[in-house]
Formats: structure tokens, sequence, C-alpha cells
């Protein structure tokens, strides 16, 4: 699976209180938290954010408490992959279970800038800034989480699993 799009950087420790205020987790709809995603962190991500876009941040994206809401509203705001040094354990596994791809490299939370469009490849972890011509690497995902998220979730795959076992 391929993902192209431009890139919103962020620091080290953004927490799920950043990515989605805590006063708006009485909702779970995903259209109405991705209206809020980020409000505080980077007001004009709500204003710019594109379908397909892509977050670049250092280490330990995520942190914080264990919320679903996080993910689901970078998803639902059109967020296609997260990149970072790392990422807070649960916010990983939320992220996979939702179906919203994350890759760890160090070389391109360090190398890419703020608003350059790149070039995901999620099968080989293989990065390409197109605005720096640059070729960059990421510890590419698992087969069997790439295949979780072609499903759209850990949900959608499981379905699809067991609608393919009573055939």
């Amino acid at each position: 699976m391929k993902i192209e799009g431009r890139i919103w950087k962020f620091g080290s420790d953004v927490d799920t209180d950043a990515i989605i205020p805590a006063r708006y987790l009485n909702q779970s709809d995903p259209e109405e938290l991705a209206k809020h995603v980020m409000e505080e962190e980077r007001p004009e991500f709500l204003r710019e954010v594109k379908r397909g876009d892509l977050l670049l941040a250092d280490k330990n994206f995520g942190c914080g408490s264990s919320r679903e809401h996080a993910p689901l509203a970078l998803k639902a705001a059109g967020v296609s992959c997260i990149i970072a040094k790392s990422f807070a354990r649960i916010f990983y596994r939320n992220s996979l279970n939702l179906g919203l791809p994350l890759l760890e490299s160090s070389e391109a939370s360090d190398g890419i800038k703020d608003g350059d469009r790149v070039r995901v490849n999620l099968r080989t972890g293989e990065i390409f800034d197109l605005t720096q011509n640059k070729k960059l690497h990421a510890n590419p995902i698992p087969a069997f989480m790439q295949d979780l998220l072609n499903d759209g979730g850990l949900i959608r795959h499981l379905r699809k699993s067991k609608l393919k076992g009573k055939r």
C-alpha cells in the first residue's frame, strides 16, 4: 500500500489530550471528534489538513491516557499515516486496531521538514520525500499487520476472517 501527502510535523511527547482534548471525550462520533483534533497543539491544522496528509513526530507520540478517541479523530480528519521515532504502546495498538498505519523512523523524523510532500510504501518501509528528492527508511509494517490495515482495522479484519472460515 502506498500513501502520498503533505507532512505535518510535531515534536516529542505529543499526548492524547493534545490530539483530542478531554472535554470532547463525551462523544464518539469520528466526524465530530475530527472537528477538534490538534486544535490547541496546532490550530491551523483543522483548517488546512487534507485527506491523505501524514503526521511526522519525534519520540513518544500518543503518550498519556489510552483513549481510542485520539487515533479515531486523526483518521477521521483525513490523516493517512503517522511516522515517528517512537509511539506510546497503547496508542500504537489502538491506531492499528482502527486501521491507521504507523511507521517508526528516526531518519524520517530528523530529515523531513514540515510541509514536505512524501510518498510512503507501507510494505517496504520506504519513504520518499518528494520535496527534497531523497529516500528515507522506516521499519516496514509486518505482512499480517498490513492485512489488518488493508481490511480497515481489527474488527473488520476479524469479520472478514470469520466469513472466510464459513465458506
